[in-house]
């Protein structure tokens, strides 16, 4: 089958790869007919992650047809058009049985190493390097899925494949950030980034009964379609002060809520501290610039949550300004399994939308064109879509 492959720093290429075969009884393989790039991607195809290797087939955010199922899948039949995870889990370790399941024990590919670098092992994830827990990611005609019963839904008959395809990884992403920074009726809430899942945070927090909410960013189009998709008020940190902005917009306090949708990639520095962790180089490690004008920004006894991916150490983090000022601060992986039907029914009933994330759209022989665009925010761009079938 065809695949997007890492060929190495700033890289891509489309080439034939062995075609996915089930090896797990509760396995399914599914034909991709949407996969999404994402701001997580960045790191790898920058080759700023050990481990990756020529020839990772990269994407993780996808919504495809069950084309083969495994003898014990329950769930799905072939034909099925299903939404995946981008968190693989088990379902059935004592974490994904709390719900979190991009902690799960049992799903990651390579556990010793992830421990190394976090401390504990985490879950696997569809386009990551095998020896930090990932699996062949979406970038291609096929996939192969474990755990196919935890972690593929049915896609309901009115969710075209645009909008299903980001209820993969940034719709529960966002509703992550705003459920769990406990946005709640009356909250002004801040949002760092107005990309996918900072578009999306901002409509979860307006959906949670949010009474004001501020997108932040530098990009004029990714805020105008903010404001216009989202009902958001935004901020440009390039001409304004930021943190006075939002005192101004919330009674002098300072939102009740900020969440940081940027990560490393775009919030400053390089990510790689897992790299200075794993090799013993010793590295700056990665400058957390929006989370820490979150912290600064955020009112005393409120909440701030960081969505942005990180991979290790960080530097001029502001510990004071969380203590001193009675900060909760709270950071997760997407727990996709524990959102993800919540969000179909609500794309099902046109309340939740998110086809217009998808700015620009390429066949898969296009990979590399779409990914350039999409790294440099291009012509106005916010996520890639790609179809194997053209």
């Amino acid at each position: 089958m065809r695949a997007l492959c890492w060929e190495g720093v700033d890289s891509l290429a489309v080439r034939q790869v062995p075609d996915p075969e089930l090896r797990n009884a509760h396995d399914m393989i599914v034909r991709v007919r949407r996969s999404a790039t994402c701001g997580a991607d960045l790191p790898l195809l920058g080759g700023r992650l050990p481990f990756v290797a020529a020839g990772d087939v990269l994407g993780h955010e996808f919504v495809g047809e069950v084309a083969e199922i495994g003898p014990e899948v329950r769930r799905h039949r072939v034909g099925d058009r299903v939404v995946v995870s981008a968190a693989v889990a088990c379902g059935s370790c004592w974490y994904c049985r709390q719900g979190l399941h991009s902690c799960c024990d049992n799903s990651g590919t390579a556990p010793a190493v992830t421990e190394s670098a976090w401390g504990q092992p985490t879950a696997g994830c569809y386009g990551q390097p095998g020896a930090l827990g990932g699996f062949a990611g979406s970038h291609a005609e096929y996939v192969r899925v474990p755990y196919a019963d935890v972690g593929a839904f049915t896609v309901p008959d009115p969710v075209s494949d645009d909008r299903a395809v980001f209820a993969s990884d940034a719709a529960p992403a966002g509703w992550m950030g705003a459920e769990l920074g406990e946005v709640g009726p009356g909250d002004v809430v801040a949002v760092w980034g107005a990309g996918a899942v900072g578009q999306l945070t901002a409509q979860a927090a307006t959906l949670l009964g949010a009474d004001r909410v501020i997108v932040i960013d530098r990009h004029p189009e990714r805020l105008q379609m903010a404001e216009r998709h989202t009902g958001a008020e935004t901020l440009n940190y390039d001409l304004t002060d930021v943190p006075a902005e939002l005192r101004e917009l919330s009674g002098g306090r300072g939102p009740d809520v900020c969440v940081e949708a940027v990560g490393a990639a775009d919030g400053g520095g390089t990510p790689g501290s897992l790299a200075a962790r794993l090799t013993g180089h010793r590295g700056d490690g990665e400058d957390p610039l929006a989370v820490r004008e979150a912290v600064h920004a955020c009112r005393k006894g409120g909440t701030v949550f960081v969505s942005g991916t990180f991979t290790g150490f960080v530097h001029t983090f502001p510990l004071g300004a969380v203590m001193n000022k009675g900060l909760t601060l709270r950071s997760a992986r997407q727990h996709g399994q524990r959102w993800i039907p919540m969000l179909l029914d609500r794309m099902a009933r046109d309340e939740l939308r998110t086809e217009h994330l998808a700015t620009h759209r390429f066949p898969l022989e296009q990979g590399p064109a779409g990914y350039a665009l999409f790294r440099d925010r291009a012509d106005g761009c916010v996520r890639t879509v790609f179809t194997p079938e053209g």
